[in-house]
């Protein structure tokens, strides 16, 4: 179940068209799966998710209802997805904004490991 609508990531997108949509849903998958597994956690969009997921035990560990850090993660990893369509950028200076995806879901991550 996705923890954010499609229109939500289109007006931060400023997509207003839709023959975009599949792939703009695409990466939002993406990003909200690449959220997910930083945080080793399965995030739900809220509590009645988590609960029915709890019942049909497939919450795993530590399962959470998204909060706006999070989501504001994954918009931000959508709008560098959507952007930039390719693993390199030639001719251009790139520089990473402070604050960015992973900044916010760190606080939320667990298991951390060694």
């Amino acid at each position: 179940m996705p923890i954010l609508a499609l229109d939500m990531v289109k007006s931060h997108l400023r997509v207003t068209w839709p023959n975009e949509d599949q792939l703009i849903g695409l990466y939002l998958a993406a990003a909200e799966g690449s959220a997910a597994s930083f945080l080793n956690r399965k995030v739900y969009p809220d509590q009645d998710a988590v609960e029915a997921a709890v019942l049909a035990e497939t919450a795993g560990d530590d399962p959470m209802v998204v909060n706006p850090e999070i989501q504001a993660a994954v918009l931000l990893t959508v709008g560098h997805l959507y952007m930039n369509r390719e693993d390199t950028i030639v001719g251009a200076t790139v520089a990473e904004l402070p604050r960015g995806a992973l900044d916010l879901l760190q606080p939320y991550r667990v298991g951390l490991g060694v």
